[in-house]
C-alpha cells in the first residue's frame, strides 16, 4: 500500500478497481545482542506495486488457499475461528494459508512442522534445505502446491503459532487495491531467510528501533502499514512478549486511508482514521 496512486498515462476509473484479498507476516526473532529483529524485504523496482519499497513477505490470497484439503493440514485454527477473527463469513483460514505460503515463496521460510514427531522443519541439514529450496521455487512458478509438499514431506502449518494483528485496505486511487490482513509469528530457529532475486532483491534482519529511524532518515522507505505495524513491536523487548501481545489483540479495527488531492489534481498526501480531514474527503 503506497502513500500515492500508481502512476500510468492511461486514465482509469478507481472505482472499478477491485479489492483483492492479501496477507502478510512479520517473521520476528530475538536478536543475539538482546531485543527483536524483523525481517524484511525490499520489493523490486519493476514491481506494479509498491515498487522499491520495503516490505514482510506477503502477498495476495490464492484460490488454492482455501481449498478443504489444506484445512485439513492447518494446527489449532478451523475456518470458524479464524473467520470470526477477521470478521468474515467463512474463508478466514485461506489468509493464514496464504502467508505460509507466500513466505515460503519471498523469503524461503516455511512454517510448519513434521506431523510425525511434532518438530518444527528445520533447514540445517544441506541436503534437506537443497531439496526445500527446489519446491520453494516450483511452489512460485505454480507447478507445485503447498498442500502437495506437505502430503510429500509429512507436514502440518504451524497456524496455531501465527496471529493477526492488523487490517489494511488500500485506499481508493490506486490502480491496485488490497484488502491485507497482518501477522506475526516466530522464525524458525533452524531456517535462514533470503529474498527471491525476482519480486523482491534484497533482504535483512533489523530491529524495529533501528528500521523507524533510517525511515525517519528516508533511508528506508516504508509504507503507513509498514510503519505501524513495526511500531506494534517498539514496546516488546522479547519474541515472546510481542507474540503474548499479538495474541491478546482479537479483530483489529480495518483501516482505509484516504488520498488527498489539491485542487489541481495533484496527490498532496494520505489521510488517516481519526484526522480532521478523514470523513470530509
Amino acid at each position: 500500500m503506497s502513500n500515492a496512486p500508481q502512476t500510468s498515462d492511461e486514465p482509469f476509473d478507481p472505482r472499478t478497481v477491485p479489492v483483492k484479498p492479501a496477507a502478510t507476516v512479520l517473521l520476528i526473532r530475538d536478536a543475539v545482542a538482546g531485543g527483536i529483529e524483523v525481517f524484511m524485504l525490499r520489493r523490486t523496482f519493476s514491481a506494479a506495486f509498491a515498487s522499491g519499497m520495503f516490505v514482510f513477505p506477503g502477498g495476495k490470497v490464492d484460490d488454492v488457499d482455501g481449498i478443504e484439503e489444506i484445512a485439513e493440514l492447518c494446527d489449532g485454527l478451523t475456518d470458524a475461528h479464524a473467520s470470526s477473527l477477521l470478521g468474515l463469513a467463512n474463508g478466514g483460514l485461506a489468509y493464514w494459508v496464504a502467508c505460509i505460503r507466500e513466505c515460503f515463496e519471498e523469503a524461503g521460510v516455511l512454517l510448519a512442522r513434521h506431523e510425525d514427531s511434532g518438530d518444527v522443519v528445520r533447514f540445517d541439514d544441506p541436503e534437506v534445505e537443497a531439496r526445500f529450496n527446489h519446491e520453494r521455487h516450483n511452489i512460485h512458478d505454480g507447478s507445485v502446491a503447498l498442500l502437495d509438499l506437505c502430503v510429500a514431506e509429512g507436514l502440518r502449518l504451524t497456524t496455531d503459532d501465527i496471529h493477526y494483528v492488523s487490517h489494511w485496505i488500500t485506499p481508493m486511487g490506486e490502480k491496485r487495491r488490497f484488502d491485507t490482513r497482518f501477522f506475526i509469528a516466530r522464525a524458525p530457529a533452524a531456517q535462514v531467510p533470503l529474498h527471491d532475486d525476482g519480486e523482491t532483491i534484497e533482504s535483512f534482519w533489523i530491529s524495529p528501533q533501528e528500521a523507524m529511524n533510517r525511515a525517519h532518515e528516508k533511508d528506508l522507505m516504508l509504507m503507513p502499514p509498514t510503519k505501524e505495524n513495526i511500531e506494534f513491536l517498539l514496546p516488546h523487548a522479547t519474541t515472546d512478549e510481542v507474540m503474548a501481545a499479538a495474541a491478546k489483540v482479537g479483530t483489529p479495527q480495518t483501516i482505509l486511508p484516504k488520498i488527498k488531492i489539491d485542487s489541481d489534481g495533484r496527490v498532496i498526501g494520505i489521510a488517516m482514521p481519526g484526522d480532521s480531514d478523514y470523513d470530509v474527503l
